[in-house]
């Protein structure tokens, strides 16, 4: 193996890293040693002091979801008092709401319903558009992805496009937690393969539409295992068509425990410390050279750790989250509007910048 000093020259080389030299560099380069790698490639890649951000609003169109992950505390069954369905005239007053704070765009979440199929989503994104013809839509995501194209017998490709067609402009990293099955079998064994969840993206990437990723850490996986998924990635990323969009972001944001059943019957809990969420920010800055924009989640781990992260590697603050129920009822209770996300920007060094999902600065 390469010595610590050489693996920093193939980091700052831009170089891909293989899993043992990743490995070497988060457990023995000290933590100042890391924001400054860190940050080093970020301003490779961006010269200029920028930080992104981004308003737009989480609606979930349903709590309803068959996947029961361990880690999620928000799901209900079809038999619930309290599971619903998003009404229409819910999500006009909701974007009503968005738009009158300077946001077009919404993230839409749902889950792996048992009994919506396709036809019910293409509905639903054709009505938006027809109220709001420039809304932009981001939404689902690999594992709801997965599920459709086995209601309908259809491919990952055939769904996307439907998906296209009908007014999806981009397509959420959501359900990846860890890309390595020994960990999904565990949390989420309904949910989608790592292979599965790789695929859809693929499909994506080669429809040139604009994807993002995500990971959920610090609970029941290994480093190794998170050098994998970033691997993982990586390696997807590089197979993108020449000139396609493919993964513009990276987040990853630590497990939220409260009332989950990783906590209540396992007594795991979230003890990522900010040191430790600051190292990650910096390996996946290194081991990531081919996304551009990695993403402070202030919203996991609060204002002045997501600050230090845009010292480490970060260069995206995310969105002003008007509505966010998943991770907040697990314990996020951050929060910020756009004035306190532009002053948080400020106040760690930099300029703050509004984006749309595909990153242009608005």
């Amino acid at each position: 193996m390469l010595s610590l000093n050489k693996i920093v020259e193939k980091a700052l080389a831009m170089e891909f890293l293989d899993a043992h030299e990743g490995f070497k560099l988060f457990i023995d380069l000290p933590l100042s040693g890391m924001m400054t790698l860190g940050h080093s490639l970020r301003m490779k890649q961006h010269s200029e002091k920028l930080v992104s951000w981004i308003i737009d609003r989480n609606v979930n169109i349903t709590n309803i979801c068959l996947s029961g992950c361990k880690f999620c505390n928000f799901y209900r069954t079809s038999r619930s008092d309290d599971a619903y369905i998003t009404t229409i005239h819910d999500y006009i007053q909701k974007i009503d709401e968005m738009q009158k704070l300077g946001g077009n765009q919404l993230l839409l979440q749902g889950g792996m319903h048992p009994k919506l199929g396709l036809s019910f989503y293409l509905q639903l994104f054709r009505d938006l558009k027809q109220h709001y013809p420039t809304l932009r839509l981001h939404a689902l995501g690999p594992p709801e992805i997965v599920h459709l194209a086995r209601m309908e017998k259809l491919s990952y490709k055939e769904v996307l496009n439907h998906l296209v067609e009908a007014g999806l402009s981009s397509l959420p990293g959501a359900g990846a937690e860890i890309l390595v099955d020994r960990i999904r079998q565990k949390l989420s064994p309904v949910k989608c393969s790592t292979l599965e969840w790789l695929e859809v993206m693929r499909a994506a990437h080669e429809l040139n539409l604009t994807t993002s990723a995500t990971m959920m850490f610090g609970h029941i996986e290994t480093i190794e295992e998170r050098l994998e998924h970033l691997i993982a990635l990586r390696t997807l990323q590089s197979e993108k068509p020449p000139g396609h969009k493919g993964f513009l972001n990276f987040v990853p944001w630590p497990f939220q425990d409260e009332n989950t059943q990783l906590r209540l019957q396992s007594g795991i809990t979230n003890k990522v410390t900010p040191e430790e969420y600051i190292r990650m920010i910096a390996i996946s800055r290194i081991m990531l050279p081919n996304i551009p924009y990695i993403q402070a989640s202030w919203l996991t781990v609060g204002k002045e750790t997501a600050q230090l992260a845009l010292h480490a590697g970060a260069n995206d603050f995310g969105s002003i989250m008007i509505e966010e129920n998943v991770v907040s009822v697990a314990g996020a209770l951050n929060t910020f509007d756009a004035a306190g996300i532009r002053e948080a920007i400020r106040d760690a060094g930099f300029k703050p910048v509004q984006r749309d999902q595909d990153f242009v600065l608005i």
